[in-house]
């Protein structure tokens, strides 16, 4: 069996100068059940896929409330590695909002970022095997973060990770423009139509999926961090399936051209 020689800790570079044990770690992100976000200038929004290990057990939980003002959706395993970084934002959110009274969001990206990047610098630990998306709100408005294992983090308008997310991040690409302007209803059909396509076929329901939300309405009131009730998002997947089947109406520039008989190439 062939053993690589440079992946015995964290600290050992090979000669092509890879960590082998970060790559590890993020090679783990996309194996994990896959996780959306997007965001508008007001609002976030977090999604996430139940997926259960059989069907004799419950999903494990992907997306968590760290703050009033804040929360995370993770993907990647083992189960043990999401609450480390989890649970240190949420500390780092309360102990930022109570001595600067501002949101938390800045303190939630730090103290996660600052915790993983010391699992990159010790030969004695290994980075935790979890990718995290942190939605939060501060006073220039919404924000959207990925934190991945190397300790790095990047600020997105969109973003997936996970399992075929690939085709997740495909329809966020195509729609992003728009985003600053959508409405906290649109923010989360496209979340759940980015959702459905990591689903490769498998219906899309309130039990296969979670979805939070955090923003700020028009009056300047804060809406918390929240999940939203199975029962609403049944509501907006049934509105959007039926947005789907209903028949397109013909043009009128068709219904002209419907009684002439020339070929599409002769026109």
């Amino acid at each position: 069996m062939f053993r690589n020689q440079y992946d015995t800790d964290v600290t050992t570079w090979s000669p092509a100068g890879r960590l082998f044990q970060v790559e590890y770690a993020m090679e783990a992100v996309k194996q994990g059940s896959a996780c959306v976000g997007l965001r508008s200038r007001t609002h976030a929004v977090l999604a996430a896929v139940n997926k259960a290990a059989s069907e004799l057990s419950s999903h494990q939980r992907k997306v968590f409330r760290v703050a009033e003002h804040a929360g995370v959706a993770l993907a990647g395993s083992p189960p043990t590695d999401a609450s480390s970084p989890g649970s240190s934002a949420a500390s780092a959110s309360t102990t930022h909002s109570s001595t600067t009274r501002r949101s938390p969001s800045p303190g939630s990206r730090s103290a996660s970022r600052t915790r993983r990047r010391v699992c990159t610098q010790r030969s004695w630990k290994r980075p935790y095997g979890v990718g995290l998306l942190v939605a939060g709100l501060d006073e220039s408005g919404a924000h959207l973060y990925y934190n991945c294992p190397s300790g790095n983090y990047f600020e997105y308008q969109a973003f997936a990770i996970g399992s075929r997310s690939q085709a997740a991040k495909t329809f966020l690409e195509r729609r992003f423009k728009g985003f600053n302007d959508y409405t906290p209803e649109e923010l989360i059909k496209d979340a759940l139509s980015a959702i459905k396509e990591t689903l490769q076929g498998e219906k899309l329901t309130s039990s296969n999926c979670t979805v939070a939300i955090v923003g700020r309405k028009d009056d300047g009131t804060v809406e918390p961090f929240e999940m939203i009730d199975a029962k609403r998002i049944q509501e907006i997947i049934d509105s959007m399936e039926a947005a789907e089947e209903a028949p397109a109406e013909p043009s009128s520039v068709q219904a002209e051209d419907g009684g002439s008989d020339a070929a599409p190439m002769d026109i």
